[in-house]
């Protein structure tokens, strides 16, 4: 019952917490901050990401869309990676045992940052799951999906990423 409630709850309180909070959308700077890979080293953003195309993507393993999305998102990486994409799939809300399960089971190889007060999530307007934002080299939004990307959307808007850094 528990697991139900969670959903409901943390919506209702980024939901709450959104009133103040600003929005980016397209065309605006993707906010800066810092957290941790799930092997505990830091990350900034966009520190460690000058000069690269970015995908954002807020999930938790609640959410009955993030699970399929994140495999699809896999298969895009795996393709674009070399081309210089990076990916950040920043989990919101859970702690690191949840999320360690979580990636195990789907066996992804992106890497996963912990938000586990939501900060992140509250900070870049985050409403839904998943949520993902699409920032070329020179930190700016350029897309941004909010619910479920199929594989054919999700490798077009990676693309036009990497061809705007070329």
């Amino acid at each position: 019952m528990l697991r139900f409630l969670l959903p409901v709850l943390f919506v209702s309180l980024l939901a709450a917490c959104e009133r103040g909070a600003p929005k980016y959308n397209v065309g605006s700077i993707a906010p800066a901050f810092s957290t941790i890979y799930m092997d505990g080293k830091a990350v900034h953003f966009p520190g460690d990401f000058r000069g690269k195309p970015v995908v954002i993507r807020f999930w938790a393993d609640w959410c009955h869309t993030c699970e399929g999305e994140m495999k699809t998102i896999e298969t895009v990486y795996q393709n674009r990676h070399a081309q210089g994409l990076q990916l950040l799939a920043v989990n919101t809300g859970q702690d690191k045992d949840t999320v360690t399960a979580f990636i195990r089971k789907i066996g992804i190889s992106y890497p996963s940052l912990l938000d586990e007060k939501a900060d992140i999530a509250r900070q870049y307007g985050v409403v839904g799951l998943p949520t993902t934002f699409f920032i070329g080299a020179d930190g700016i939004i350029k897309s941004k999906v909010v619910g479920e990307a199929d594989v054919a959307i999700f490798d077009k808007l990676a693309g036009e990423l990497i061809d705007g850094t070329r």
